[in-house]
């Protein structure tokens, strides 16, 4: 694939069709007159309707793109316009550019008018993987199905366990004939960039931007020509997308996007960086992102939210006074508003928020935890042996059920992820109660181990744990995904529970699977149970804590790289900057800092308080395997994100009772509006438990004088007698903090975490303001 050639384009709209392209003028940008330090000779091509950008000027090699600043003038309609562009190589990357460009009306005025950067690609290929982090992956060129929210298929040509994946209506590149455009806007991805791998020449592109120009928000934009041979990456300022645009499960929502006047003299500035590299594969499209992706845009300085054990003893209290159901002996998933509010298993709560309130709760909260277990045991097993999907408290009476009720061919469809969930949690809380001295029923343990069963029985008859099984038969209804990307993880601790071999070698087995078809494919999808099979981050985090584990159960390094590569693509969902929300939006006013919160997937495009439904601890695991910093960033990112969502004393959220928490945080418009909330209690209320229950306040190597603070503190080690031997702790909140510290040597670091890690570290209480200083010793 050749090096793309680099266009200016005006374009104007009519706001009366829903922001129809009216007319546009593209002009090619000569590298080598510019090089050359000469004018720049420019070519245009304008008229009605779309607009070409067509052959125009000579081919721009990224090797000859301008370096010094230059100037050309363009007439547009009645207008006259100029655009002075400079492109400057980046710093240890050849053949990468920063590009600056101010384009100004110089005489004249226009209406409804927005201005772009294009780069046009020849020799294109359906087979290059295009990626919008958090937006598309594989440019979402899947089969799509236009279906109200929560979509189901329906159709029974779509239902089987061999069928390819399907996903919801959203913005995507065509799998078929006819036109082919992703536009998008720059607050639906997290990192604003749009990139691709071409595995024909093992080349890949990134364009990156800034967030927004003083017109607003960028628009990205994606198109393919009719025969695919050629596609066109264009950032606009600000986004306009023509007659359509995305709105929950559907991509035909009417534009309402609003395209400025211009006045003689207005100008804007925008900045793009270009990255073109060698790309052996999809997973290289991913690791240059990484490296890349605060190129333009600088990593924030850490947020100092509310401190984690500021915020347990609040949520403690909520699940006690608003979830627990007195009646039956189980905690609700939500406030009980339909059934999937009050009880689903795994997922949402069921049987996750029980191992955070069994850690950490008060005697009253422990013995609840336990009538929730024999609220679950046995009647909670289906017949096919995994758990019942859902339920709900009716006239008194608790009613088990399969699937979603609301659609009568899918009441029995129980999404496979759900029992994953719940096996893995629940066999974390069996070693949780043998470690807190707790008698395990064995009805409990019966029960769990049928339902470890039922996923070796459906891996032998499908080679697959797929989407959605019957609940009553077990087989797979709905196939593929990564659903149950936790299931590997949740086999290697029933392996070790039961000792019982078999599970490990299923969770290998499993694993090997969901590697080589779909993280080498740059895929992660079906986690959630209302979004099709569309990419998602909650089945990227469960294969990442998968691989994990496996390292950690099995010694084998190929587990410790394939999760590496996991969280490389798994950090393409998390906001890795604070996105500058309205000032009169809820969010604005609230000052949210959005740097760690993470997408949920390509329909609900929102970003979310924390992992649904995990603390991260993976990451941790990962840094101690491999000694790189980057993932205890990451993971800080995501813990210090979530706790600013709480509806606290000190910071309440109006209109949210204290101890609620939402689940969306909208950097986009494709519900709620950009920075306002959906006002509820949520499954993101756990994540903070397990937050608080799994990641230390403090990680300390001291033979290796290194110190992390995930908490919202300041630490760093200081000389003792056996230096470094003191930990210098201060609390800058205005909570008091009591700080889990998780201390080890570099030798402890190389032995398996196992689970349950911080349960005999030791605790440090701080006041607010306060400093304390801590003699080490070993806390495992």
């Amino acid at each position: 694939m050749s090096h793309p050639r680099y266009c200016i384009r005006v374009s104007q709209y009519d706001p009366s069709l829903h922001n129809k392209l009216v007319c546009t003028t593209v002009h090619t940008i000569d590298a080598d007159e510019a090089t050359a330090s000469r004018g720049m000779q420019t070519k245009s091509n304008t008229g009605s309707g779309k607009g070409s950008t067509g052959d125009q000027g000579k081919n721009a090699q990224g090797k000859n793109a301008p370096t010094q600043g230059q100037t050309l003038t363009f007439p547009f309609r009645d207008t006259e316009w100029c655009c002075t562009i400079r492109f400057d190589p980046i710093d240890g990357h050849p053949g990468c550019y920063d590009v600056k460009a101010h384009i100004k009306l110089k005489k004249g005025q226009a209406k409804h008018c927005n201005v772009g950067f294009e780069c046009i690609f020849d020799n294109w290929s359906t087979n290059n993987y295009v990626l919008l982090p958090a937006a598309a992956y594989n440019g979402n060129r899947f089969e799509s199905r236009r279906i109200a929210y929560s979509p189901k298929l329906f159709d029974p040509r779509d239902i089987g366990p061999a069928k390819a994946p399907i996903i919801s209506d959203v913005p995507r590149l065509n799998i078929s004939e006819g036109p082919s455009e992703i536009h998008d806007r720059s607050g639906a991805v997290t990192t604003p960039s749009i990139g691709f791998y071409a595995p024909a020449t093992s080349e890949g592109f990134w364009l990156l931007t800034t967030q927004a120009t003083r017109l607003g928000d960028y628009g990205y934009k994606i198109t393919e020509t009719r025969d695919r041979r050629r596609s066109v990456l264009s950032v606009s300022a600000p986004v306009v997308r023509e007659l359509n645009q995305y709105h929950i499960a559907d991509n035909q929502y009417p534009s309402t996007d609003h395209a400025p006047d211009w006045q003689e003299g207005d100008s804007v500035d925008m900045r793009i960086s270009l990255f073109s590299f060698d790309c052996p594969n999809i997973q290289a499209l991913f690791t240059c992102w990484n490296d890349i992706r605060h190129h333009l845009i600088p990593r924030p300085a850490p947020l100092m939210s509310v401190p984690f054990s500021s915020t347990f003893n609040i949520q403690m209290e909520k699940f006690n006074r608003d979830n627990w159901v007195e009646q039956h002996g189980y905690y609700s998933v939500g406030m009980r508003e339909m059934f999937l509010q009050d009880w689903q298993t795994g997922w949402t709560g069921g049987m996750i928020t029980t191992y955070p309130l069994l850690f950490h709760g008060d005697d009253v909260t422990r013995q609840r935890v336990l009538r929730n277990f024999d609220f679950l045991f046995p009647k909670g097993i289906s017949p096919s042996g995994f758990f019942w999907d859902s339920g709900e408290t009716s006239r008194g009476i608790f009613h088990w059920y399969g699937g979603d009720i609301r659609k009568p061919h899918t009441a029995n469809w129980h999404l496979i992820r759900k029992s994953a969930d719940a096996l893995y949690y629940i066999i974390k809380q069996f070693k949780l109660m043998r470690a807190k001295g707790i008698p395990v029923k064995p009805g409990w343990e019966e029960g769990t181990w049928q339902v470890a069963e039922a996923f070796l029985n459906l891996w032998k008859t499908h080679g697959q744990f797929g989407q959605f099984v019957d609940a009553r038969t077990g087989m797979i209804v709905v196939g593929g995904s990564t659903s149950a990307g936790i299931a590997p993880a949740a086999l290697a601790l029933t392996a070790d529970y039961f000792k019982n071999p078999s599970y490990l070698s299923i969770a290998e087995e499993a694993a090997e699977y969901y590697y080589h078809q779909f993280v080498c494919n740059g895929l992660s999808m079906g986690g959630p149970g209302d979004a099709l099979q569309n990419p998602d981050s909650e089945s990227a985090y469960g294969l990442l804590e998968s691989f994990a584990l496996l390292f950690e159960h099995t010694g084998k390094k190929a587990w410790l790289d394939r999760a590496e590569a996991v969280a490389c693509q798994f950090a393409t969902w998390v906001m890795g900057y604070d996105y500058v929300f309205p000032e009169a939006s809820t969010l604005g006013k609230l000052g949210v800092k959005t740097r760690g919160a993470v997408f949920a997937n390509t329909q609900n495009k929102h970003g979310s308080p924390g992992i649904c439904t995990h603390s991260g601890l993976a990451l941790l695991r990962l840094f101690r395997a491999t000694g790189k910093k980057k993932y205890l960033e990451l993971l800080r990112d995501i813990a210090r994100f979530i706790p600013q969502m709480l509806s606290h004393p000190k910071n309440p959220t109006e209109g949210m009772p204290i101890g609620w928490m939402t689940e969306r945080v909208s950097t986009t418009d494709w519900f709620e509006g950009i920075g306002e909330l959906m006002y509820g209690s949520t499954w993101a209320e756990t994540a903070l438990m397990l937050t608080a229950t799994e990641i230390p306040a403090v990680y300390v190597i001291p033979d290796k004088d290194f110190a992390f603070a995930f908490d919202a503190l300041e630490a760093r080690l200081v000389d003792g007698e056996d230096k470094p031997s003191r930990l210098w702790l201060k609390n800058p909140s205005g909570e008091t903090v009591t700080a889990t510290i998780m201390a080890e040597t570099a030798g402890e670091r190389a032995k398996p975490l196992g689970e349950n890690a911080l349960l005999h570290c030791r605790q440090i209480h701080l006041q607010p303001g306060n400093e304390d200083l801590i003699d080490l010793q070993k806390t495992r």
